[in-house]
């Protein structure tokens, strides 16, 4: 852990954060196509496109075509719906974070650094839908170092930030297919809230849901 350090933000991290947090998102491409695949609706919709091709047509190869570009436009879809979610994420706030997060009350962002190379991120704020509690957000590992504690050490900042300051828990969302986040913060402490799917169309029709998460740091010893 020697080679590890935990910091505040500076305006020269800009790049590497955005890289992060890009090729954070981007991996949950290939799981969330398959939680697509998954759901009742895709499936009825891709055998109902292959019985009727095929009894229309009464060939095989016209609905195994048919089908196989079904799948290829759903996982262009996911994909774009991705790039979507990041673009908004970096004009959202991730292309200003000194203004939203360092210059705001209750507010911080820290990157963490592997031997003077910046490799992971956290951020928190006052939460919207709990006020009173701080919420963790953008949490992200670069996979070449994942598996070395920097994740964890970053949920204790923020953990220790929000206790600092007088807050009684920590609030996090992540989504269904983020497997991998899910059991780190419930081995940092976290206690699964709710799940939920997102409001939008796109979600509903594909089931796909957020969890929230919760750490009362007055239980912790």
């Amino acid at each position: 852990m020697a080679a590890l350090q935990i910091r505040k933000y500076q305006k020269d991290d800009e790049e590497a954060v955005k890289e992060i947090f890009t090729l954070g998102m981007s991996e949950h491409v290939p799981s969330s196509f398959m939680h697509l695949l998954k759901q009742p609706l895709t499936q009825m919709v891709m055998m109902c496109v292959f019985c009727a091709l095929l009894a229309s047509s009464r060939s095989i190869m016209l609905p195994v075509m048919a089908v196989t570009l079904l799948l290829a436009g759903a996982r262009q879809l996911v994909g774009y719906l991705f790039t979507s979610y990041i673009d908004t994420s970096l004009r959202k706030d991730l292309n200003h974070i000194q203004e939203t997060y360092l210059e705001q009350k209750n507010s911080c962002f820290w990157v963490a650094e592997w031997e003077g190379r910046v490799v992971g991120t956290v951020a928190c704020l006052p939460a919207e839908r709990e006020p009173g509690c701080l919420e963790l957000k953008r949490m992200s590992v670069l996979r070449t170092h994942r598996g070395r504690g920097i994740a964890k050490a970053l949920c204790r900042t923020v953990a220790e930030f929000t206790q600092e300051r007088g807050f009684p828990a920590v609030l996090l969302y992540t989504s269904v297919v983020q497997t991998d986040a899910q059991r780190l913060y419930e081995h940092m402490g976290y206690t699964k809230v709710r799940e939920f799917v997102i409001p939008e169309l796109v979600a509903k029709i594909t089931n796909f849901s957020l969890i929230e998460y919760r750490l009362d740091l007055q239980k912790q010893d």
